[in-house]
């Protein structure tokens, strides 16, 4: 019988010292400069300025943009523990990096050298968020369904319509938008992508959405009434908009996953310091057996995902082929996860975790948003099944 030959490299599945590296420095950002805001952010719904400030300091805003354009040029597992590190602290300032990975991959993955050069600079500084806007009240799943359109008057696009629960809006002063560019052609290939920019004329807001949780980052409606758009502002060539929306998911759907593990391990931590401190019955709640179970599955569950979420970081920074796959099971199992884990630690808490005293009643609020946005877990599971069958 032959032996099993290979390395004993025993470092061959372990995160690599710069990330680790990486994560100590946010975790010390996060604490020093992001967490005592988080919970006056929540309560005032307002947007957390000194997030910004503190990740723009670090160049941790927008850090998978290449060096080339004056970016960090993290990898997309560096920006996933970023992403994780500032949601275990606040989910709400969490939603800076990620959503500027958001609105810029468009133009990372389909924009010429000319509309790069012109927009990721300001990203990478500072000077600008960007914001993407792809849902509309009535396509949200079926994207394919969009009413918003960009109509050609010489050398420019006329657009007209509306975008609905874009997040930072308002805040963000660069916005990637989808839209309709010939009415008759055939349905998902008539669909373009443009940047729009904040002071653009005829460009507008709707007033702030009340929300469940990561009520310091703005949900707003875009506006546009006879917006004038440049036609060297659309991203890629006319009618591969959605083409480009769609592998964009593939993407940052990972960071959505990073974000769930952020905040169920904001609310593992505090649930485990709160059960070693409180006593009843003449012990520590740690103590009972029944909590321990609970404690364990909640850390099992949150590493996994964890796992997943890393898995799929590397599947795109590779441009894997499956990483359709893996970019959707990360975040459906990520969120689930963050849901459960967050629910439980409310649970621990017993009637101190309903209140907010206690900071776990907020992740728990901010926690459910993940199951939804980037696409609802249930058309995560689609995802998977398509490209299952496939096979």
């Amino acid at each position: 019988m032959g032996t099993v030959s290979g390395t004993k490299d025993f470092d061959l599945f372990r995160i690599n010292e710069d990330h680790e590296a990486l994560r100590e420095a946010v975790r010390d950002i996060a604490d020093d400069k992001i967490a005592p805001y988080a919970a006056e952010v929540d309560a005032e719904s307002r947007f957390p300025h000194e997030a910004l400030k503190a990740l723009v300091a670090s160049d941790l805003h927008a850090p998978h943009i290449g060096e080339e354009y004056g970016g960090a040029g993290a990898d997309a597992l560096a920006t996933c523990i970023v992403i994780e590190e500032v949601a275990r602290a606040c989910a709400s300032s969490s939603l800076i990096p990620a959503v500027n990975k958001l609105g810029s991959m468009p133009i990372i993955l389909g924009a010429s050298d000319e509309v790069k050069k012109k927009y990721l600079p300001r990203i990478a500084s500072g000077d600008a968020m960007i914001s993407y806007g792809l849902s509309e009240r009535e396509a949200g799943s079926d994207t394919a369904s969009m009413r918003c359109k960009a109509i050609a008057d010489g050398d420019t696009f006329v657009l007209n319509g509306q975008k609905s629960w874009i997040t930072n809006a308002g805040e963000s002063q660069l916005y990637t938008v989808l839209a309709v560019t010939d009415p008759d052609g055939e349905r998902g290939r008539n669909i373009s992508a443009f940047v729009v920019e904040k002071d653009d004329e005829g460009f507008d807001f709707g007033a702030k959405e009340r929300k469940l949780g990561i009520k310091g980052s703005p949900t707003r409606e875009l506006h546009f009434d006879d917006v004038r758009i440049p036609a060297d502002r659309m991203i890629g060539a006319p009618g591969e908009g959605l083409k480009i929306a769609l592998r964009t998911l593939d993407h940052t759907r990972v960071t959505i996953g990073a974000q769930a593990v952020g905040i169920a391990q904001g609310a593992l931590d505090y649930a485990l310091g709160y059960v070693k401190e409180r006593k009843q019955f003449g012990k520590a709640l740690a103590e009972f057996q029944g909590l321990q179970f609970m404690l364990a599955d909640m850390a099992m569950k949150l590493e996994a995902a964890r796992q997943m979420v890393y898995v799929a970081a590397a599947k795109s920074e590779r441009g894997d082929d499956d990483l359709s796959f893996f970019g959707a099971a990360a975040k459906c199992y990520a969120s689930d996860v963050a849901m459960e884990v967050t629910t439980d630690a409310v649970q621990l808490l017993g009637g101190a975790g309903y209140v907010q005293d206690h900071p776990v009643e907020r992740m728990m609020r901010d926690a459910k948003i993940t199951q939804i946005y980037e696409g609802t877990n249930q058309i995560q599971r689609m995802v998977m099944a398509r490209q299952l069958l496939k096979r």
